[in-house]
């Protein structure tokens, strides 16, 4: 069975449009994927998500590994049942969770974080031991020494019962170096192999596995990697791993890894949702994303909003909006917006410290994402996408 049919192949770059066949529905691609991090879109309820026109959510291996524990949400029926969500639900596998306790994140390293991040270890949880048999780790929660290993990853994830499980892999830092990256990525192809081997003999009916793309920022690694993913029996890739410092270095090594897939299967990339970052990911053929961006920014008092000049974004909790009765965005369909809420009055929620203004501009911001990924199909179908492009880059799309 086929779990992935492409419609239209845009003329003018590799975008195409598609459908995710899965378990629970199907996915409208290209797509964004909001997150759901810990069994929740955070303000929201999951149901919401499907109101604003979303056909799939992440969930959080690592964080629902830690707490309520896989066991518990299987007994009550899985993580479609215990959260209320019918659609698909694609799982991470945890690899970037843990690793990112040793490394930092991709940000801290290129801030200057990372040591900051380290010598916080013992408090916020840290890496304790990385082995060929997995990782062992101090939890984040309460300091008890916890263990992921590729086989950990996908009983998880089995037990969660998610639609699409990724494998288990090595997230390199960006700071490693080429030795260490290229020892990693062979073990992440390793892991890979015991991910495929446990789900082939344990995985639920219906459960598909993307394989997961590493090798930094090195050609001739990524281009590797790619090609031993491809090798094996998945149902899908994910692009992974430190992408780069800047976004022209992120996408000539996302295109390394492509140009080494096939045209089958679908491609995720993990963990990207700037709206410029979107629109070339399509251009280049991703299929879905992943990113905090949209909900992490709304309840830090930012909105998303067409404006390149300051990456799409105004934050409203600077002064400057405290007497701006101006909606948030003209002529946007969201609660936020439709209502006539003005900049002023979310401005005083936010100063106020009401969490109504977190979740009406986590609502706004994943409505204008779903529209955005919405413009961005039709215009591949309606053979116009370079248009809407520049369109979109230009701060014209509302």
């Amino acid at each position: 069975m086929s779990h992935f049919d492409i419609q239209t192949r845009d003329p003018s770059s590799r975008a195409r449009t598609g459908t995710l066949k899965l378990a629970h529905g199907e996915v409208r691609t290209p797509a964004f994927v909001p997150l759901a991090t810990k069994a929740v879109v955070k303000t929201l309820e999951v149901r919401e998500a499907a109101e604003l026109g979303f056909d799939m959510v992440l969930g959080n291996t690592f964080h629902l590994f830690l707490t309520p524990g896989h066991e518990l949400i299987a007994q009550l029926g899985g993580l479609h049942r215990f959260m209320g969500w019918k659609r698909p639900v694609i799982t991470d596998s945890g690899g970037f969770q843990v690793f990112s306790m040793g490394h930092g994140t991709v940000a801290d390293e290129i801030k200057g974080r990372a040591a900051q991040a380290a010598s916080a270890g013992e408090r916020a949880g840290a890496i304790l031991k990385i082995e060929e048999e997995g990782v062992t780790f101090r939890s984040y929660l309460d300091g008890s020494t916890q263990f992921m290993g590729p086989e950990t990853s996908m009983e998880v994830q089995a037990a969660l019962g998610s639609d699409i499980a990724l494998v288990f892999d090595e997230c390199t830092p960006f700071h490693g170096g080429r030795e260490y990256t290229a020892r990693s990525t062979e073990r992440t192809h390793r892991w890979l192999d015991r991910c495929l081997d446990w789900h082939a003999q344990s995985g639920p009916e219906g459960q598909i596995v993307y394989g997961i793309v590493q090798g930094g920022v090195e050609e001739d690694l990524r281009r590797w990697s790619a090609q031993e993913v491809a090798a094996r029996k998945v149902d899908g890739i994910a692009i992974g791993g430190t992408l780069g410092e800047h976004k022209d270095q992120m996408f000539e090594v996302v295109d390394w890894a492509l140009q080494e897939l096939d045209e089958a299967r679908p491609r995720h990339l993990l963990g990207i949702g700037e709206i410029d970052d979107l629109v070339r990911g399509v251009e280049l053929g991703i299929d879905t994303f992943d990113c905090a961006m949209p909900t992490r920014i709304g309840r830090h008092g930012m909105a998303v909003v067409p404006d390149p000049g300051h990456r799409w974004r105004v934050d409203l909790a600077k002064a400057r909006y405290r007497t701006v009765d101006e909606p948030l965005l003209e002529g946007c369909p969201c609660p936020a917006c439709a209502h006539g809420y003005s900049r002023a009055y979310l401005h005083y929620l936010l100063k106020a410290r009401e969490q109504t203004a977190q979740r009406l501009l986590t609502i706004h911001n994943l409505a204008y994402l779903q529209r955005l990924m919405a413009e961005l199909r039709e215009a591949i179908d309606a053979g116009r996408l370079a248009e809407t492009a520049a369109a979109i880059r230009g701060g014209a799309f509302y």
